[in-house]
């Protein structure tokens, strides 16, 4: 028998404009399977099941007084606890600012509530986004849901667990190194991390190193770029932007089109040195390039040699300076786990020339990597090295930076397109013997959403992949 959570957002958002459905049925609908199933997999670090419902019974309303409603009116969605939320918990992750509440919202967080959407809760994240998984003092680890003895991937970990798990039909996720790529391969979703400035990250967000963004977790494209649609948009005072869509276009329109023949680079440098991608992992990676060819696509190796050596030392050092300003109260440092106070260290320990020359660098390098790979529409890359970590092997050899050390060595590929602020998505294509999922990553051409939309639509309905669910989304409720 069909479920309410068995519908996409889309479809959703149809049966709450045709009255099959009411926001708060699917509210309480969403919470009842967040309390049902949450607690052994680490999805929420905070659950609002007031506001959630104070906000359906206004939708509802809404859709009584009729006239044009919103594109996704009432249909439930969930935040990352890294945005801020005005009113609602937001503790970054950290043992530190457990009871910290913001005055107010971040600007992807008011563009989602005027599209419609209902926040049910603050979504599990590392302590400050900085592990490429999802573990923190607070609620412990976001799991992977097709094998809870896995972690399930950061920082957007705890987002890409509601939607896989089948809470949320969507959900909100931030991408400053891998962070939404990541959770999608590991459990099985589709997730973009956009273009630079296609998403603001006002009022207060990392527009200096310019290496984060929000972006969407959902389970089919459609999903996806609708809630993209509802996200994009500079705010007034934003240091970059990406161009908009030509006037009356949108992303999900894109999703519905023809990509037309495209010249598609495999792409398998990375700047980690003596990266190897495991056996499954790279069946996964080749397997999408026989069926890019199989739908008429031309796919060849991009050359090796793009990446100057500095490239890695020059990233880990703009990492680090983003824990240099962290809004740890005071008397509290001492909450911090140790991977943060390693990062924070290194990053206090840089002088503000190695800061500039290291963002320099970066820059610079952006514009050759661009220019080396304009002639390819899209490019092909694996997103991970392994297939998902069991729970503690991160830290197996020390915490802080053996910890990083392991990091560096599975998320190889991801961190260089937040770099050069291309589009990429991460593409459930391949399943292991073992029913674990492999992303593969597809990344665009600078603004160029619409294709990777286009493409990835065409690769769904090549290879469908929604209906592939894990145990937990037949339980009960």
């Amino acid at each position: 028998m069909s479920q309410l959570h068995d519908l996409t957002a889309l479809e959703q958002a149809a049966a709450v404009r045709a009255k099959e459905v009411s926001p708060t049925e699917l509210v309480e609908h969403a919470l009842a399977r967040i309390d049902a199933h949450d607690a052994g997999l680490g999805g929420f670090l905070t659950v609002t099941p007031e506001r959630a419902r104070a906000q359906a019974a206004e939708a509802e309303a809404r859709v009584r007084a009729g006239g044009e409603l919103p594109p996704l009116l009432g249909v439930p969605t969930a935040i990352k606890d890294l945005n801020n939320t005005a009113g609602v918990r937001t503790t970054f992750g950290s043992a530190a600012l457990a009871d910290f509440v913001p005055q107010v919202d971040d600007a992807v967080v008011t563009r989602l509530a005027e599209a419609g959407t209902i926040s049910v809760g603050k979504t599990n994240t590392p302590e400050f986004g900085f592990p490429c998984y999802t573990d923190n003092d607070l609620v412990g680890p976001a799991r992977c849901v097709w094998d809870p003895s896995r972690l399930a991937g950061g920082s957007s970990g705890g987002a890409a667990v509601a939607v896989a798990a089948g809470f949320v039909p969507f959900a909100q996720g931030s991408d400053g190194g891998g962070s939404i790529r990541i959770p999608a391969s590991v459990n099985g979703l589709y997730g973009i991390k956009p273009t630079r400035g296609r998403i603001s990250n006002a009022p207060y967000g990392s527009e200096v190193t310019g290496l984060g963004t929000s972006g969407p977790l959902a389970r089919t494209v459609r999903d996806a770029a609708a809630m993209l649609d509802a996200m994009a948009g500079p705010e007034i005072g934003d240091p970059s932007w990406a161009p908009p869509l030509p006037p009356g276009e949108t992303f999900l329109g894109w999703a519905d089109r023809d990509p037309g023949r495209l010249r598609i680079g495999r792409y398998t440098e990375s700047a980690m040195p003596g990266t190897e991608l495991e056996p499954e992992v790279a069946e996964a990676f080749d397997d999408a390039g026989r069926l890019l060819e199989q739908l008429g696509h031309t796919v060849e190796d991009v050359p090796h040699g793009l990446l100057d050596p500095a490239v890695l030392p020059s990233f880990e050092r703009v990492w680090a300076l983003s824990a240099t300003t962290l809004p740890v109260p005071a008397g509290r440092a001492d909450r911090l786990q140790p991977l943060t106070r390693w990062m924070q260290d290194r990053g206090l320990a840089l002088s503000a020339r190695d800061a500039m020359e290291a963002m320099f660098a970066l820059r610079v390098f952006s514009r050759q990597f661009l220019r080396a790979t304009a002639g390819f529409d899209v490019l092909l890359a694996p997103v991970l090295t392994m297939t998902p970590r069991p729970i503690g092997w991160f830290t197996e050899d020390g915490e802080g930076g053996p910890d990083f050390e392991r990091q560096k060595r599975y998320a190889a590929f991801t961190a260089l397109f937040n770099v050069t602020g291309q589009p990429a998505v991460s593409v459930p294509l391949h399943w292991t013997a073992d029913d674990l999922p492999i992303g593969t990553m597809l990344v665009g051409r600078p603004a160029d959403e619409a294709t990777l939309i286009a493409l990835s639509a065409q690769l769904e309905a090549a290879r469908p992949w929604a209906g592939r669910r894990p145990a937990v989304w037949t339980a009960s409720r």
